[in-house]
């Protein structure tokens, strides 16, 4: 919403300076978005007379002009037309941004004429689309002096960023009032219901349709005998601020009531109107409308049209129609003035991508009173611009019930604004803004004013008298505290992912944030057929139509977008939500990651390695270990389900409890996301992981052996599908208070190895606590070590 200083005191007695009004929109809830000053702007335009004006001697459309600025002479190469001795034109000199043609001028020679400047066009100046001239100015006008000041364009102009709730500052007047509630001078009077009498009856009369439109209420008055020149230069002046064109007087009087009280009017051709009555209708399905914008749309029925017996010759509320515009020709008009609802008009301008100032003020609601006093005013203009007679108003529908008046409590400011208003000075910043107060027994009842559609209750009163007053009067306040300390904000689910997401970022991975969707054929990659309870009834995109039944998905198309940019050797991850179904149950917390390329580049120590299987267990142990859980107690199964890769991953588990997948992806998924592979990835579900036990919020005192450990070394034969984790485990239980660690070191088959069988050696840690092991102890220990291997594998000792 823009205007100007100027325009602001057609309705605002005050002195206040640009800031103290920029200062005070902003305090009282009108967001200032930008301020424009068109003289610091055009500064360097002056007006400059044109001392002689001599034919170049090298082209015969160019003129050598001496211009006198004000500040000296200067010799400039012209090529308008109207350029000549004695006149006075507007100069911009060397250095100059000239904004029409986005050029910076410079000092230049024109057919070896030297050129220090330039006498402009409006359309150099971006006044206006005219360039056959320069601009001649009167011959009154002072050199020297800035072009703005002359032309009374010097006018600051203030755009606001109104929010939807506040149709009454649609206008310049409602600005003004909210402003003069604020303290900043006096609103003046306005007398927008004075009649204009009409002299003969409406030849074109108004219908509104029993089909459920959108329209409620229309006024119209028809006019004859009109001349549709220009507006009056001070209206094109104020349209041009704000960033409009003008066109006619009957067109510029629309936008400029529009702008000024907030009221969109139409006028229609009514010489080109083919029937009497203009009906208020729902559209046809598939109905053909031009509009004014020289476009076709297609119609649907839940639109409202004004229609001219088959034709749409208007869209309610958003756009006037092209075949009954008006023109430079027009001698016959008829005025609407129509209420419509805002939803519907919001509605169709969505389906239809059109923008308009009146869609802008219709979808956030036009004061009803308006379509009465409406009519008046546009009377008024289009006598006082364009002369003719003007008929007796004709209406359609029924005017809004909008009358209601709300009770406010006395102390309803104090305890829901948190400020304390007295009741006088509530009652003055409410009559200030259109209500009429009525004192109760310690309340107070407000009448509404027709133009506040946004005041539904007590709440929007103190609002109201809150934001006038000052939101910063009101008091900071601390919380009052039931206990010395606060209690901990945090719970335990969320420090475990927070932890999760450290740990994670600590082995090397990115965190990603993705969708919590994907494309449905690509979510059946990762567990077949989706159910249609995860599918989306209105995606935000057709490749985005189902809920992610496994975070891998997404995070697996970024890798490949990122190695198909240059970026192969990337790990990511992501903590989030994976879905298996529609209840609260099929709705899992998932720490999932993966690795593309190289786990390890090239370097001069070493070669290159991929990520491999085991990269991704090492992250799901760590993520597990992040989590809390017992990631020493784990066990390894070979049952992951089928997007890993069928001999090169596994799942960690505690028995039957699943807590996470890894592995390599299968190279089928990796073909149906039109990703290159190999990539390996985990799976960690937080949710099954077993609650840790607390043991106080302190740490456990450091414990340190200060005997040194020992260390021996077994070699066993297995059987080939013996895992390495059963073997560590049941090493391990062998004797849990000698036995500190048990590492795999190495495994062997091949050459010189029975068939069907593999060698594992291991490292066990023997930690003495109150002597040093003696070697009937260490002997003694080895033997059950050996004995539980043998026992729980079948396995032996190698010679």
């Amino acid at each position: 919403m823009k205007f100007t200083l100027g325009w602001l005191k057609d309705h605002l007695e005050t002195d206040a300076p640009v800031s103290q009004i920029v200062e005070t929109l902003i305090r009282i809830g009108l967001e200032v978005d930008t301020v424009d000053d068109p003289a610091a702007e055009l500064s360097a335009f002056r007006v400059a007379h044109v001392i002689s004006a001599e034919p170049h001697p090298d082209a015969d459309r160019l003129q050598v002009c001496t211009v006198d600025t004000g500040e000296g002479t200067v010799q400039g190469v012209c090529g308008a037309p109207n350029a000549r001795a004695g006149m006075k034109g507007v100069f911009a000199p060397v250095g100059t941004w000239v904004p029409g043609i986005e050029v910076e001028l410079k000092a230049a020679k024109i057919r070896g004429v030297e050129s220090s400047g330039m006498l402009v066009s409006e359309r150099e100046m971006g006044l206006s689309d005219e360039h056959d001239g320069i601009i001649d100015l009167p011959a009154d006008a002072p050199v020297g002096k800035p072009f703005a000041e002359v032309l009374g364009i010097d006018d600051p102009v203030i755009d606001i960023e109104l929010t939807p709730n506040r149709p009454d500052c649609t206008g310049v007047r409602g600005i003004a009032r909210d402003l003069a509630a604020a303290g900043l001078g006096t609103l003046k009077p306005f007398d927008a219901a004075a009649p204009v009498a009409g002299s003969y009856e409406s030849p074109v009369k108004w219908a509104v349709a029993g089909d459920g439109n959108a329209c409620s209420y229309v006024v119209g008055r028809h006019f004859k005998g009109v001349t549709n020149g220009p507006s009056p230069k001070w209206v094109q002046d104020r349209l041009r601020a704000v960033g409009l064109r003008p066109i006619s007087a009957l067109v510029d009087i629309t936008n400029y009531v529009s702008l000024d009280l907030g009221r969109p009017l139409h006028v229609f051709d009514a010489a080109r109107l083919k029937h009497k009555t203009l009906t208020m209708r729902r559209a046809r399905e598939g109905e053909d409308f031009t509009a004014l914008i020289e476009k076709d749309f297609k119609l649907d029925s839940e639109m409202t049209v004004i229609g001219d017996g088959d034709s749409a010759e208007a869209l309610a509320g958003v756009m006037g129609g092209l075949e009954s515009s008006c023109t430079e020709d027009t001698t016959e008009v008829f005025l609407e003035v129509a209420l419509f609802d805002p939803v519907s008009v919001a509605t169709t301008g969505r389906k239809l991508q059109m923008e308009s100032d009146a869609r802008y003020r219709f979808e956030r609601g036009v004061d009803p009173e308006s379509a009465e006093w409406g009519a008046e005013v546009a009377a008024r203009l289009i006598q006082e611009f364009c002369g003719g007679e003007v008929s007796k108003p004709v209406r359609a529908g029924s005017m809004p019930d909008w009358q209601r008046s709300i009770e406010l409590r006395n102390d309803r400011v104090a305890t829901l604004g948190g400020v304390d208003v007295p009741s006088d000075r509530q009652a003055e910043i409410l009559d200030a803004l259109g209500f009429e107060t009525e004192r109760l027994n310690g309340k107070m009842s407000a009448a509404v004013p027709s133009w506040r559609p946004d005041i539904g209750g007590e709440a929007d009163l103190v609002e109201e008298i809150t934001r006038i007053h000052g939101f910063d009067r009101i008091a900071p306040v601390s919380l009052d505290r039931d206990a010395a300390l606060p209690s901990v904000a945090i719970t335990p689910e969320q420090r475990r992912a927070s932890n999760v997401r450290r740990t994670l970022a600590a082995c090397g991975l990115d965190e990603a944030v993705t969708w919590s969707f994907m494309g449905r054929a690509q979510a059946e990659l990762f567990g077949g057929e989706l159910p249609d309870t995860l599918v989306l009834a209105n995606p935000i995109s057709s490749e985005l139509d189902a809920m992610r039944p496994s975070i891998l998905g997404n995070l697996l198309l970024a890798a490949g977008r990122n190695a198909d940019r240059g970026f192969a050797d990337v790990g990511l991850f992501e903590l989030g939500p994976a879905y298996q179904d529609a209840t609260p149950d099929g709705q899992q917390l998932v720490a999932a990651g993966v690795r593309h390329g190289n786990a390890q580049g090239a370097h001069w120590s070493g070669k290159a390695r991929a990520a491999d299987a085991l990269d991704a267990k090492a992250d799901a142990m760590a993520a597990i270990q992040g989590a809390g859980g017992p990631a020493a107690n784990v066990q390894v199964s070979r049952d992951a389900p089928d997007w890993y890769h069928p001999g090169r991953s596994g799942v960690l588990r505690l028995g039957k409890n699943v807590l996470a997948y890894f592995g390599e992806i299968h190279p089928a998924v990796l073909r149906g996301l039109d990703v290159r592979g190999p990539v390996v990835g985990f799976e960690v579900f937080l949710d099954n992981m077993p609650p840790r036990k607390e043991k106080g919020s302190s740490r456990p005192a450091l414990h340190l052996e200060s005997l040194q450990p020992v260390r021996r070394d077994f070699a066993f034969l297995v059987n080939a599908d013996v895992q390495a984790g059963d073997l560590l485990r049941a090493a391990r239980a062998a004797d849990r208070d000698a036995i500190t660690d048990v590492a795999l070191f190495d495994v062997y088959e091949g050459k010189n190895m029975e068939a069907g069988k593999k060698s594992l050696a291991i490292q066990a840690t023997l930690q003495p606590s109150e002597a040093t092991f003696t070697d009937a102890e260490i002997e003694e220990i080895s033997t059950r070590i050996v004995a539980a291997v043998e026992k729980a594998t079948g396995g032996a000792l190698r010679g």
